[in-house]
């Protein structure tokens, strides 16, 4: 196993800060593919003129996170791949140790890096080492190609959030591996992946998605009934924090909350997750 053997692919939108930070980390002997979901020329511009192991691909929209890792996953011809986002960093031997633990557990499906995050995630106590967990977060994640010629990707039905839960929960079901290995070290700011300017219509993108993917997994893997439950109270306190924020007049509140209550309402009625930020 040498570097040869994996591509990064970064999914990003409006990342143009971020993102030199993370392909630098990267180093230049692996491949990379960066999906731009934007027009965004001058940054394809910018990273093909300064790394040659990189293609950046412009969709000409926002696909999304599960849409455009897919795309990017699609033309991997190596045998692992690095899910990786924008704003995340990788540490000095990173790559190294992910190929020292993939050697020994030649049949895992992923491996994830640790951070404070994915204990929090996988209620698992984790223990210093390689622990075999059950779901990890999609920041970053080592992929074991083989392993996902039954299962399958991303389900592009997500826009963004739960996308990486439902990917680990349909492994699981179909007894692949996934691992969590305390000596890859990746950074990840969280969130902070587009520029200051638009943090405004990303929010309410993000309640929006973040409503919608909810009620949408919950009702994938336990049933309309089980994910209107669940998701009810979320929906009355849209709905009351709406109102409120209307009549105490903070606009930037009320819109968010309103985003919420409308990407609840949306799954429930079935309707596809539509919903994006309005920036031009």
């Amino acid at each position: 196993m040498n570097n040869k053997d994996i591509t990064a692919v970064i999914t990003s939108f409006r990342s143009e800060k971020k993102i030199i930070n993370c392909v630098k980390s990267l180093g230049r002997d692996i491949n990379v593919i960066v999906i731009e979901n934007s027009n965004d020329k001058d940054l394809k511009f910018q990273l093909e003129k300064e790394y040659s192991n990189l293609k950046c691909i412009l969709s000409n929209e926002n696909l999304g996170y599960a849409k455009g890792n897919n795309l990017g996953l699609s033309i991997v011809k190596t045998r692992y791949a690095l899910i990786i986002n924008p704003d995340a960093v990788v540490q000095h031997g990173a790559i190294d140790n992910f190929f020292s633990t993939a050697k020994k557990i030649k049949d895992f499906a992923i491996i994830s890096p640790y951070i404070q995050e994915n204990v929090k995630n996988s209620h698992e106590k984790i223990a210093k080492g390689i622990s075999q967990v059950k779901n990890v977060k999609g920041f970053a994640m080592f992929l074991n190609l083989e392993q996902f010629k039954e299962v399958g990707f991303f389900d592009e039905n997500f826009f963004i959030y739960f996308e990486e839960i439902d990917l680990c929960r349909r492994l699981i079901k179909k007894n692949k591996k996934i691992f969590l290995d305390t000596s890859i070290k990746i950074n990840h700011d969280g969130g902070k992946s587009h520029e200051e300017s638009i943090n405004y219509e990303m929010e309410k993108s993000r309640n929006w998605h973040w409503m919608w993917s909810s009620f949408y997994f919950h009702k994938k893997h336990y049933g309309y009934l089980f994910a209107i439950i669940k998701i009810f109270p979320k929906f009355i306190s849209s709905i009351l924090k709406t109102i409120f924020y209307k009549f105490s007049r903070n606009k930037e509140k009320k819109d968010i909350y309103y985003c919420r209550f409308k990407g609840i309402l949306n799954s429930i009625l079935l309707k596809k997750s539509w919903y994006r930020p309005k920036i031009y």
